[in-house]
């Protein structure tokens, strides 16, 4: 495994802050407007001499759905049991399975430059190294592997004492990649997996299917605040990411998008809206 600080540390970084947006660029700020911000910055600095990027994402009482829940046999029956409990529903075009989402949980999306010479681990890896880091102070028990029992299960689980508290997906786009982190900071992890487990009950009803699906058990969840016995904060970890770089280069920019990006952001977002019409019942997430 390589060094995740030689894989982070750069020079310069953009830094994005997304947490408190109701729209962008004339657009609703939702999950979907989220996933297609994060192809374009993989991108941009796929161009030469782009600078990686670190954006910090909020959104209220989603549920991302990855691509294989998407043919769960209920799916429609999912949905609406979600939209029922308050929550909107949305496709991802990155890996992994159904995740939580509420003004407790904060999305990190890495984005870095020249991945055709990092392998996917080694990217994962990175991940996992920043987040040891930014809690170094706090504890030095964070373990990367699967837990079983939890949702969107992974080797690269994030837990303490055996409970998950974050999960990793990749998305890579020409030489770019967005490693994105959901990390429940605040609130009842267990909650949050008490309404994954439900969805899946009733999108599959119990039947057969080809692929696998997680038997969710919330015990196996909690948010870092529950694991650490400490208030902390989604506030206090964007303060703990900024402060983070600033160590890890010698400048950080938060240039808005260019004029060339804002049109790819047009076409990535409309890629997005047209995955999620294609889904039994999620039309209505989409209105």
């Amino acid at each position: 495994m390589k060094n995740w600080e030689k894989i982070v540390r750069h020079a310069g970084f953009r830094y994005l802050e997304h947490s408190n947006k109701k729209f962008f660029h004339d657009k609703p700020y939702t999950a979907l407007t989220s996933f297609a911000i994060d192809d374009v910055l993989a991108l941009s600095v796929s161009k030469e001499n782009a600078m990686p990027a670190v954006r910090l994402w909020v959104h209220p009482d989603t549920i991302v759905l990855g691509i294989p829940d998407a043919r769960l046999p209920y799916i429609e029956e999912g949905v609406h049991f979600l939209n029922s409990q308050g929550y909107s529903v949305v496709v991802r075009n990155s890996g992994g399975l159904a995740v939580a989402l509420d003004e407790g949980v904060l999305n990190i999306s890495l984005v870095l430059p020249d991945v055709k010479h990092i392998s996917i681990h080694d990217c994962y890896d990175a991940m996992v190294g920043l987040i040891r880091y930014l809690l170094r102070d706090l504890t030095d028990e964070i373990e990367a592997y699967e837990i079983v029992g939890s949702y969107c299960p992974g080797d690269y689980d994030l837990s303490i004492g055996g409970r998950k508290f974050a999960g990793i997906s990749q998305r890579r786009v020409k030489d770019g990649a967005a490693i994105q982190i959901y990390l429940d900071v605040e609130g009842k992890g267990q909650e949050r997996a008490e309404m994954i487990r439900d969805f899946y009950s009733i999108s599959r009803k119990g039947e057969e299917t080809k692929f696998t699906y997680p038997e969710v058990d919330p015990r196996t969840m909690a948010s870092l605040s529950e694991l650490l016995e400490s208030p902390l904060s989604v506030e206090e970890m964007k303060y703990r990411v900024l402060s983070a770089l600033q160590k890890l280069s010698e400048k950080i920019v938060e240039d808005d998008f260019s004029a060339d990006e804002l049109e790819s952001f047009e076409r990535r977002y409309e890629q997005m809206i047209k995955r999620n019409e294609q889904i039994a019942g999620m039309q209505d997430n989409l209105d």
